[in-house]
C-alpha cells in the first residue's frame, strides 16, 4: 500500500508591520450624543424644516390673491412637511393671507406685505452678491474628483448655498456668465426638459484655475501664520467628559497630515487616520459653504460618491462631536457646524450674504406662531406691521375660519 500524502499548509506571508501597528492603534471611538439647547435657540435651526417650503411658495404665490389649487399639488415637491399645503399655508399667517374667493367660497391665499418684502429683497441681494453666492458652487465642484456633479444633485444643493431654486431652469439667470454649463454623458447640450444624463459643470473645468485654500487652511494661516500645521477647531459639549485614552487619540488626531478637499486624494489608505481627517474636513467646508452651515444628513449622503467619501463616512458625526451637532426635529436629523454658532467671530468661516433674510423669513415664522396664539386666547395681536391690521380687518369681514 502506498503511504498517504501529507499535505502540507501553505506559509501565508505576514501582514506588513504597518497594518499591525495601524490596528494596535486603534481607538474605537464611541462617544453618546449630548443634547445642546443653544441650538434649539436658533431659529434658522430649529424651524429649518418649515423654512424651506414656506420661501418656496412665496416664491409661487403673489401679493394679489390666488386660489389654493394653484399649489395644492406641490407637497411633495416642495417637501412641505403637512398632508395638505392649505394647512401648512394656514400654519403662517404673517406670511399667507387667507380670504373667500368669488365663486364656491374656495380658499384663495395671498401673500402679505412682510413677505413680498422679503421675498424681493432676497432678489435684491442675490444680484448684488451674485459673484460670492455662485462662487460657493463653484468651489462645491471643484471638491468632487471629477469636477462635475449631476444637475439633480447639485439642484438639491441650490437652498442651502443661496442660490434661486430655478437657477439652473430660467434663462435669465444665464449660468454661463457665472462660469457654468450643462452637459450630458455624451458632452453634448441636452434639452432643458430632460434632466437624467445632465451634468454641471465648470466652463473651464477647472484646469486653468488656482485651486483655492479650504476654511481650515485660512484658519491656520490666520492663528498660526502657516499651513504646517492645520488642526480643527474643536467645541466641546456642555457635560460631556472624556476618557483619557479618546482625548489622547482627539490630541493626536489634530497633528495628522491634513489634505485639502480639493487635492488629489487617491494615494490614502482609506483605513487609515489621515482618510478619517480628510473626511471631517471635507464636510467642515462643505457645510461652511451653507447658508446656515448645517443640512440634513440626507442630503449630505447624497453626495457620498460625488464627494469621494467612504461608504459609512456618517459615523463621522458620531467620532466627532466636537466638531458636528446632530440637531434631531421631528424625525429629521441636521448635521450643524458648530464651530459657525460657538466660535463667536474667532473664525475663518465668512457669513452667507443670504443668511440675513433667512433669519427675517424665520422671525416671520416666529410671528406667525403668535398671531394664532392671540387668536385662540382673543387677545388683540401687538403688530408693528400695517400689513398685520388688515390682516385682521380682512378675516373679520370676508375670510374663512383659520383652522387650527
Amino acid at each position: 500500500m502506498r503511504p498517504l500524502a501529507i499535505r502540507r499548509r501553505e506559509a501565508r506571508p505576514l501582514p506588513p508591520l504597518a497594518v499591525l501597528v495601524r490596528s494596535m492603534a486603534y481607538v474605537d471611538v464611541k462617544m453618546r450624543w449630548k443634547k445642546d439647547a443653544s441650538f434649539d435657540a436658533v431659529p434658522v435651526l430649529s424651524q429649518a424644516r418649515d423654512l424651506r417650503p414656506l420661501v418656496s411658495l412665496a416664491g409661487l404665490l403673489s401679493p394679489s390673491p390666488t386660489p389654493v389649487s394653484a399649489v395644492s399639488k406641490l407637497r411633495i415637491p416642495l417637501e412641505v412637511p403637512d398632508r395638505r399645503v392649505i394647512s401648512f399655508l394656514r400654519r403662517f399667517p404673517a406670511a399667507f393671507v387667507e380670504s373667500v374667493g368669488p365663486e364656491h367660497n374656495h380658499p384663495w391665499f395671498r401673500l402679505s406685505g412682510s413677505a413680498a418684502g422679503l421675498l424681493q429683497e432676497e432678489r435684491e441681494v442675490f444680484a448684488a452678491r451674485r459673484a460670492d453666492i455662485t462662487s460657493r458652487l463653484g468651489r462645491l465642484l471643484l471638491m468632487a474628483p471629477r469636477r462635475r456633479l449631476p444637475l439633480r444633485a447639485a439642484q438639491g444643493m441650490l437652498w442651502h448655498l443661496g442660490l434661486p431654486e430655478d437657477y439652473f431652469r430660467c434663462r435669465d439667470y444665464d449660468i454661463a456668465q457665472d462660469g457654468f454649463r450643462i452637459l450630458t454623458i455624451g458632452d453634448s447640450v441636452c434639452r432643458e426638459e430632460e434632466d437624467d444624463g445632465r451634468e454641471l459643470v465648470l466652463i473651464d473645468n477647472g484646469e486653468h484655475q488656482e485651486m483655492p485654500k479650504s476654511v481650515l487652511q485660512m484658519d491656520a494661516i490666520r492663528r498660526f501664520g502657516s499651513m504646517e500645521t492645520v488642526p480643527i477647531p474643536l467645541f466641546q459639549s456642555k457635560g460631556l467628559r472624556l476618557k483619557q485614552k479618546i482625548e489622547a487619540w482627539l490630541e493626536g488626531f489634530q497633528k495628522l497630515p491634513y489634505v485639502s478637499p480639493y487635492e488629489d486624494f487617491s494615494g490614502i489608505d482609506r483605513d487609515s487616520d489621515v482618510s478619517e481627517k480628510r473626511v471631517v474636513g471635507v464636510l467642515h467646508e462643505l457645510l461652511s459653504l451653507f447658508v446656515t452651515c448645517s443640512a440634513e444628513r440626507r442630503r449630505l449622503l447624497c453626495l457620498r460618491q460625488h464627494l469621494g467619501l467612504p461608504q459609512k463616512f456618517h459615523r463621522v458625526f458620531e467620532r466627532h462631536p466636537h466638531v458636528f451637532y446632530l440637531l434631531l426635529k421631528e424625525k429629521t436629523c441636521f448635521v450643524v457646524l458648530k464651530e459657525a454658532y460657538l466660535a463667536r467671530g474667532d473664525t475663518a468661516i465668512e457669513e452667507h450674504p443670504m443668511l440675513v433674510v433667512r433669519r427675517k423669513y424665520a422671525g416671520l415664522m416666529e410671528e406667525s406662531r403668535e398671531i394664532i396664539r392671540c387668536r385662540r386666547s382673543g387677545k388683540p395681536f401687538p403688530s408693528k406691521h400695517k400689513d398685520h391690521e388688515q390682516i385682521e380687518d380682512s378675516e373679520g369681514a370676508n375670510s374663512a375660519p383659520i383652522l387650527s
